[in-house]
């Protein structure tokens, strides 16, 4: 093991703050400077058995089945899948904790814990609006805001039009005829819902009445699949043309890309004002109750719920990824980690909760 270990610096926000305070924070970068976690509760939490180790379990069914104590299961957002995948190669290396990796759709993952009885060590979401919505108070009571992203247009050069498109003509090219758009499900992607947003934010940046409506139409029913990370290979295979999706997974995968405005993409925090005028509404926590959803930046947080069978070597996981080694590795996968993560909530565990300073 590295003789320093990484730090991981968080900040603290009270449980009666709601994710209306992470664009608050992002846009003036007023990030609290405590619960710094110090070298030596650094060293703690990866000090047991650093032999490299194989990462992903085996096993699939159950979360607890023939996992004994040093295995964890993270269940994720896809979109990050492949970034935390290499942090968590990293950690298992270091420590010989074994995982096993579930990716979701963000609601999905969230309902396989409120309505199937599913009992992850770790949450990772797309969105940190799902945890006070869906999650809390019952399965958890704080979550660690770590990431952030923005929506992008993508596309290959053999999508119709390529070699036209532009971020000035974008919205008459993908509704031109036989253009095919894909879009992921807003019921249970928060890309799905962030998309709807966007096509109500476009037609206000553009003031063309009724383009939210053209847009929608764009990227019909037919098109739709439950995860947003599910596109892409569709979108390679030539059976969609564009795809609406996050930055990080057409970066991943080497997709070309139509910017949008920043008064669009809800990636700019100083635009946070301006994304809070949209709004849409999703399947909630049953299939017979709805949530409203409201515009705001990009973000992606963490937590280990109540109900984590192993709470301890999921809270050294999340120590890992917040740490300095982490977010290099995040950023390493094209996913833009946030270098002062904070914290929403109360009852963090102590390894990851340091006195302020």
């Amino acid at each position: 093991m590295d003789a320093d270990a990484p730090h991981a610096v968080l900040s603290t926000r009270r449980a009666t703050r709601t994710t209306r305070a992470h664009t608050a924070l992002l846009a003036t970068r007023s990030f609290i400077s405590g619960a710094l976690l110090t070298a030596g509760a650094a060293s703690t939490l990866l000090a047991a058995g650093c032999q490299p180790a194989a990462g992903h379990s085996t096993q699939s069914k159950s979360d607890s089945v023939g996992r004994g104590d040093s295995a964890i299961v993270v269940m994720n957002a896809a979109s990050m899948t492949k970034a935390l995948t290499i942090v968590l190669d990293s950690f298992a290396a270091r420590t010989g904790i074994q995982y096993q990796i579930e990716p979701g759709a963000s609601l999905e993952v969230a309902r396989r814990v409120t309505e199937l009885g599913r009992r992850p060590d770790v949450i990772a979401l797309a969105d940190p609006d799902v945890f006070p919505k869906l999650l809390m108070p019952r399965y958890t009571t704080w979550y660690a805001v770590f990431g952030r992203n923005r929506l992008v247009l993508a596309y290959t050069e053999t999508s119709r039009f390529a070699r036209e498109i532009t971020p000035a003509n974008w919205v008459s090219i993908i509704q031109r005829p036989g253009v095919q758009v894909g879009r992921a499900d807003p019921n249970t992607d928060p890309s799905g819902y962030r998309t709807l947003l966007a096509f109500q934010l476009a037609e206000r940046y553009y003031r063309t009445p009724g383009l939210a409506a053209g847009l929608l139409a764009s990227a019909p029913q037919r098109n739709v699949r439950p995860r947003e990370a599910d596109q892409v290979a569709l979108l390679q295979s030539g059976d969609l043309d564009y795809i609406w999706t996050y930055q990080n997974l057409a970066d991943q995968s080497k997709l070309r890309t139509v910017d949008l405005p920043p008064e669009i993409d809800l990636g700019t925090p100083a635009d946070a004002a301006t994304y809070a005028t949209a709004s849409v509404r999703v399947v909630g926590k049953t299939l017979g109750d709805t949530i409203i959803v409201r515009g705001a930046p990009i973000l992606f947080a963490v937590t280990i719920p109540s109900v984590a069978p192993h709470a301890a070597a999921g809270a050294r996981f999340v120590a890992y990824l917040l740490s300095a080694d982490g977010q290099r590795i995040l950023r390493a996968g094209h996913f833009d980690a946030l270098s002062s993560p904070f914290v929403v909530g109360t009852g963090v565990p102590a390894a990851l909760e340091a006195p302020a300073h």
